[in-house]
């Protein structure tokens, strides 16, 4: 099965009243512990590249790997999806790759830091879509925005600086076209979201409902949603790791929000806590050893199951074998 336009996955999941996890891969292993969960799960999946993965893997080895994970799980719809675009040239180049979906960040200028005007985010936004819908390809676009950075991307400060304007927001997409509305409600990229358990006042799922209430036909997404569980960071720290406490999305906000309209959620930071930890645990309890794949290998599988428990959680578990992909050249069709 070819990589799978990240619409039509978003399309059957608001059907399903389902989420669907999207994970950040910068290597190999990452990518087979994804598919790996997909395949014990039977999960649609959509796969994630920032720019800091894409020149990190010098782009053509991930996408190589990309490939190589549809021939080897046929069975398994997977979208692969340019993750904060800075620009519309970063989309292009994904897009020119072969990725079935981009996002175009334009709540932050070209630096990835600024934040932006609503007026140069339509523009930018909608030069995006334009050139993406004539190739079939799916555009996330953001209004609002993160706080905390990754991957050298994000405004920094916390996640209540810059919250999505729930009219703003409509407005934006009706001069967009964009496919999906990533929004701001308090969350934050990298491990360090919250300092103690978040309440409405620091998470803003009422904000998440006004917005699906004003576009109940969007997709929406959550970024910033990895949980950080205590337990993955308890097995860093004991294994000499100095992680300071920290608190994620819960998953119970996580489902509230697919209960209102949220069908990609995106998850990175848990992913690399289990893969560290695991990694560490090898180095302190076996360090005669120096194979990599000695330690790849329990990486992996930490990263595996924790991405098998978001899918159920998400409730996309199940839904791989749903419907038959279409062709990006049909969707080209459907947007014309």
């Amino acid at each position: 099965m070819p990589l799978v336009s990240m619409r039509q996955l978003l399309d059957e999941a608001a059907k399903g009243g389902y989420g669907v996890g999207a994970f950040n891969v910068n290597n190999m292993e990452q990518i087979q512990a994804i598919m790996e969960a997909a395949r014990e799960t039977r999960s649609p999946v959509i796969v994630q590249a920032s720019r800091g993965a894409r020149s990190y893997s010098q782009d053509s080895y991930l996408f190589h790997l990309m490939i190589a994970a549809t021939e080897l799980y046929p069975e398994i719809p997977v979208a692969m999806h340019q993750d904060h675009g800075n620009s519309v040239a970063t989309c292009k180049s994904a897009i020119d790759q072969g990725y079935t979906s981009v996002m175009m960040d334009g709540s932050l200028m070209e630096d990835g830091k600024t934040p932006s005007t609503f007026e140069y985010n339509v523009k930018v936004t909608r030069e995006v879509v334009e050139l993406a819908h004539a190739r079939g390809v799916t555009v996330e676009g953001e209004i609002g925005t993160l706080g905390g950075i990754e991957d050298g991307h994000g405004a920094g400060g916390s996640g209540l600086e810059h919250l999505t304007d729930p009219d703003q927001a409509a407005e934006f997409v009706k001069q967009t076209g964009v496919d999906a509305l990533a929004i701001a409600i308090g969350t934050s990229h990298g491990a360090y979201k919250f300092s103690s358990k978040p309440t409405g006042e620091t998470l803003k799922m009422d904000r998440l409902i006004e917005i699906h209430k004003k576009l109940p036909n969007v997709h929406l997404v959550m970024h910033g949603s990895s949980s950080v569980p205590k337990e993955l960071q308890d097995i860093i720290n004991q294994y000499g790791g100095k992680l300071k406490p920290t608190w994620g999305v819960p998953v119970e906000e996580i489902q509230l929000g697919i209960k209102n309209g949220v069908r990609k959620v995106n998850v990175d930071t848990d992913n690399r806590l289990a893969m560290t930890g695991a990694i560490r645990k090898v180095f302190a309890e076996t360090p005669e050893k120096f194979d990599p794949r000695d330690y790849l290998k329990p990486a992996r599988e930490a990263m595996k199951k924790v991405v098998a428990q978001r899918m159920k959680e998400f409730g996309q578990a199940g839904h791989a074998g749903d419907y038959t992909p279409i062709p990006l050249s049909e969707m080209a069709k459907m947007y014309r």
